[in-house]
């Protein structure tokens, strides 16, 4: 328990004082309890939306940190969580709106605040672009995992083993990726079939853009090693950022199903941005990832799942409920599935 609250004390105390503020905010406009209480349900609820959406997040997340500095992982655990905190969940949707409308960056906020059903319209109707971007970006990481030739750990054994006998043929993720950018688009209308793929490509040149970025610094730094000097991690802080900002996306959209109001959204993802930064520390510094074998496999496997919701999310409405029970019931399976083997191998050692 101690150890728990070690973990999660900033983000609990950051939840009373986010609450506090949002009650403040709900009384200064509604001036009743049941104003007040409407509010922080929607906080609550989106707080629990962003955590459910982004735990994968938090998994793969730890999965970078580990080979990073602890240098770095402070960097990330505080210049990472600003930028996730403020730059995505508040920032981005007023880029979109002052983009999308054409406006400087104060009349976006403006709009937001004086007018939010035109402000959610404006949001929502990026979604097309975003869905493409963020989608092939997501679906590019969790193929990326399974095409690997050098991962000899296997969870769905028959499908990852059939996966990584691919990663032979170079590139051959990249064309999976844009099959399913091109069959999706076929749905779409023309002008939203032109944005969607453009979105996509643009995602998928990203991915190869940090994935390049990440491999340069890289080798700089194995070489610096080499000459007695401490890696770093540069690579993997943008890595991180890109990949952040990519999961965030959905939560973003997702939000105006509940409340078109610029703030209270700010405040219910900013909790949950939080304990997701919260739980990443914690599979660090606890040594999950390495104790449970499988939950890598699980949280990438969700990303390939919420990557290809996003991208049908340009045509289908997905409900987020959804897409957040698939991430949690893969991550619970891939854990039991590690508890099992855990359990079986460690009978096999004492009887050996």
């Amino acid at each position: 328990m101690n150890t728990l609250f070690k973990h999660y004390w900033g983000s609990l105390l950051f939840t009373a004082v986010c609450f506090i503020a949002a009650a403040i905010y709900a009384w200064s406009g509604s001036g009743s309890v049941s104003g007040v209480a409407q509010v922080l349900w929607i906080v609550l609820v989106l707080s629990i939306l962003e955590i459910s959406l982004s735990f994968d997040n938090a998994v793969v997340n730890a999965t970078v940190l580990r080979e990073m500095d602890e240098k770095w992982q402070r960097r990330f655990l505080t210049w990472g969580i600003l930028i996730a905190v403020f730059g995505m969940r508040i920032i981005f949707p007023l880029a979109i709106v002052a983009i999308a409308a054409k406006l400087d960056p104060l009349s976006a906020i403006n709009l937001s605040l004086n007018d939010p059903q035109r402000y959610e319209e404006i949001v929502s109707g990026a979604h097309v672009g975003i869905a493409g971007f963020g989608g092939a970006f997501l679906t590019m990481v969790g193929l990326s995992f399974f095409f690997d030739g050098d991962k000899d750990v296997d969870w769905i054994r028959g499908l990852e083993l059939w996966l990584r006998r691919f990663s032979e043929i170079q590139a051959a993720e990249i064309g999976i990726l844009l099959v399913i950018l091109y069959t999706v688009s076929t749905m779409l209308s023309d002008g939203d079939a032109l944005v969607f793929m453009t979105a996509g490509v643009l995602g998928l040149v990203t991915y190869i853009a940090v994935d390049a970025i990440g491999t340069v610094l890289d080798k700089v730094e194995r070489r610096k090693m080499a000459e007695g000097a401490v890696r770093s991690g540069l690579g993997g802080f943008l890595y991180l950022e890109v990949l952040d900002a990519s999961f965030s996306f959905d939560g973003v959209i997702g939000a105006f199903a509940l409340s078109n109001n610029m703030i209270i959204i700010a405040i219910g993802l900013s909790i949950g941005a939080l304990f997701v930064r919260s739980m990443t520390v914690h599979l660090v510094r606890a040594g999950t990832l390495t104790k449970y074998r499988f939950l890598e496999h699980g949280a990438f496997w969700a990303i390939i799942a919420l990557g290809l919701i996003m991208l049908l999310s340009a045509q289908f409405h997905i409900p987020e409920t959804i897409t957040g029970l698939i991430g949690a019931v893969l991550i619970g399976i891939s854990l039991l599935w590690s508890m099992r083997y855990n359990r079986r191998h460690g009978a096999e050692e004492e009887s050996a």
